[in-house]
């Protein structure tokens, strides 16, 4: 797999060559190496049923998904859970933002509301550096780059996020509803220079 496209939200790839120089060399190897682990047409596994592309054999996301799990995963990245309290009263939540879980519990049970038990996940973290491979449907896109990267870095838990997504080349070449990295491009840029409020790097990849 090789990197075509990619894109450095509120500085997030000069952030990494900065301070995670051996970071991010290691994670782009880990995507050129998907080849090597798993080549990229043994990922071609799903033949379709979808009436426009009906008995073509496709790309499947659970095996490209896998390639690289077991890629990150061999050099340490690991799964992160930020876990948090809510209730539905406005002013108590922004007043409680930041402060550990058992604080947020307890003060929402002070008021006697119930405490409702709420989390993010991150399926790759890594010395304060976020990385979401996402082959799935185009909705978790956003929600990885508006409320996963954005939770965990307000929360200090990271400091960058990044958002691997596969190009239009690939994603033609996969079922229906995949995301793909210039329509998610445009869905950043297009909200301004400051939103989301956290350091992103998107990356486009192909075979």
């Amino acid at each position: 797999m090789r990197v075509k496209a990619r894109y450095s939200h509120l500085n997030g790839e000069e952030y990494l060559l900065v301070h995670h120089s051996e970071l991010w060399a290691e994670l782009l190897g880990v995507i050129a190496q998907v080849d090597a682990q798993v080549d990229a047409e043994a990922c071609r596994t799903k033949v379709s049923t979808e009436k426009t592309r009906k008995g073509r054999t496709l790309y499947s996301p659970v095996d490209m998904n896998a390639a690289f799990k077991s890629g990150l995963e061999a050099k340490g990245w690991e799964e992160r859970r930020n876990t948090f309290w809510v209730t539905e009263d406005e002013s108590l939540l922004r007043s409680i933002q930041g402060q550990s879980e058992a604080e947020q519990k307890s003060a929402i049970a002070a008021t006697g509301r119930k405490p409702i038990m709420s989390y993010n996940q991150t399926d790759f973290v890594k010395d304060r550096v976020a990385v979401e491979v996402q082959f799935g449907k185009y909705a978790f896109v956003a929600h990885d780059l508006f409320v996963k990267h954005l939770s965990f870095y307000v929360s200090d838990i990271l400091d960058v996020g990044i958002e691997v997504l596969p190009m239009k080349t690939l994603e033609s070449q996969m079922s229906s509803g995949v995301p793909y990295y210039e329509r998610d491009l445009l869905n950043v840029i297009r909200q301004g220079r400051g939103v989301p409020a956290v350091p992103l790097v998107l990356l486009g990849v192909e075979p």
